[in-house]
């Protein structure tokens, strides 16, 4: 009996995760892997940890290895490979080796696109200099260690103050460099907290020593063959090396006029992560996810949301129309910034706006342990936001903020906007009490309740 043909393009999450549903669920399919790089599933994710000697090994900082699956006769992991095109008429997919840039043609039953995204650099002279680098990847991820290592580079310059940005600007204070963080929005981490959070973290960079420039109008990159200097319109900012943490966009330029994309290029799928074309699916950093409490599809480029759109794929592989769509997303993320610790989840003024939804909020400052315990280390303050629906109460996003790890308090939040939870739910919601950790309320039980109007216990 001859073996269902999957094919998947992309070798990080969601292609990672795809394997193992497909090896989990099914004995007769044949799996072909293409990745267009050289390196196999580099988490660009744990790029920090590396750049910090926090890492077994750079070689380590992977979800798989291609020789994972050596002895697994259903899988073939082609890195190298790099797929230009989808032949829908014929169901195969061309693709070129990348080392000798043969090209042939592959078949597939099934088609599951994780293509991911790509860096963007910024549009201006000088962008081609050396040591203008981009934070993503393994070719990338050494190049910068071996400048942060460096003791003739001084001057290190960020542009684009998102978590990659944040992070880059942590690693490069604690290797010993003069750091300028600047960003063309009015705050560091704008897009994923709301300003009362922001304040807080864009003093205590400035305390740690990082200079912060926002609404920045960068005009070039100074310099004849290495990057000296970074020009905006109001001063040059001496620069050894410049580090892009610009955003992304999805590497979908292969796919137009093939695989339906919006203006912008993102995948479209239907309720089923089907993309127009019979038996080719979409998942991950290129396609539009569905946001429980935005109900829209909006970008969401995490691993969590790529490694669920999977498991649902391949579940649902074999059937015509599945029973149930995809139930959809939250999105949630956690960052060290420094001494801070942050999770954020769901819809926060941005991207509320973003989509149209309406949102009430509610901002909270209180001590994570008991008043008997003195505030400090031990006792720290915690800063709890939550989103909302203004009439019904339901629970749109919400973000932690502390010195103190309460981060596992963002699964919490999570839980509660996936399955649309009210600010009353939340309220009443009953956690354990041990003044060890909390207080006979939890601090999220308070947020709720001061988000209801209620004094504070």
């Amino acid at each position: 009996m001859s073996k269902t043909n999957v094919i998947i393009v992309g070798a990080s999450h969601g292609g990672h995760q795809s394997i193992l549903e497909l090896l989990k669920r099914y004995d007769d399919v044949d799996i072909k892997l293409f990745e267009a790089g050289d390196f196999v599933s580099f988490m660009s994710c744990g790029m920090e940890l590396y750049l910090e000697n926090s890492v077994t090994d750079v070689n380590d900082v992977r979800n798989f290895a291609p020789s994972d699956f050596k002895d697994n006769e259903n899988v073939a992991i082609l890195n190298n490979h790099q797929v230009t095109k989808i032949n829908a008429d014929k169901k195969t997919v061309t693709v070129i080796n990348t080392k000798d840039n043969k090209q042939a043609e592959y078949p597939y039953d099934k088609l599951i696109l994780s293509s991911g995204v790509t860096p963007k650099s910024i549009p201006v002279p000088g962008s081609d200099l050396e040591n203008v680098y981009l934070m993503r990847g393994y070719d990338w991820a050494t190049k910068i260690k071996n400048k942060l290592e460096d003791s003739s580079v001084k001057n290190i310059t960020i542009v684009g103050a998102g978590y990659i940005g944040i992070e880059a600007a942590e690693a490069s204070v604690k290797a010993g460099k003069n750091v300028t963080l600047m960003d063309v929005i009015d705050r560091p981490l704008g897009t994923y907290l709301d300003h009362e959070m922001t304040d807080i973290l864009t003093k205590h960079l400035e305390e740690k020593g990082v200079k912060v420039i926002t609404s920045a109008n960068i005009k070039e990159y100074v310099g004849s063959d290495k990057v000296t200097a970074v020009k905006t319109e109001k001063e040059e900012i001496p620069s050894d090396v410049v580090i892009q943490a610009a955003g992304v966009k999805p590497n979908t330029d292969w796919l137009k006029g093939t695989v339906d994309l919006d203006a912008r290029g993102w995948i479209k799928t239907n309720e089923y992560l089907q993309t127009n074309l019979p038996d080719v699916y979409a998942i991950g950093d290129a396609t539009l996810a569905y946001s429980i409490p935005a109900d829209n599809h909006v970008p969401i480029a995490l691993a969590t949301v790529a490694r669920r759109e999977a498991r649902y794929v391949v579940k649902h592989l074999f059937e015509k129309q599945p029973a149930l769509p995809f139930g959809g997303v939250v999105g949630s993320s956690a960052l060290s910034v420094f001494d801070y610790h942050f999770t954020e989840s769901g819809l926060n003024s941005f991207t509320a706006k973003r989509s149209n939804v309406e949102v009430a909020k509610s901002f909270y400052t209180g001590s994570l342990r008991p008043a008997y315990v003195p505030a400090g280390k031990d006792n720290p303050e915690v800063c709890v936001q939550l989103f909302f629906n203004p009439s019904s109460h339901v629970l749109l996003g919400g973000a932690v903020l502390s010195t103190y790890d309460i981060t596992a308090q963002g699964n919490v939040l999570a839980l509660a906007i996936q399955h649309k939870l009210t600010v009353e739910d939340l309220a009443d919601a009953d956690f354990f009490f041990q003044p060890g950790f909390d207080r006979q309320w939890s601090i999220l039980n308070i947020a709720a309740q001061h988000a209801l109007g209620e004094k504070d216990f």
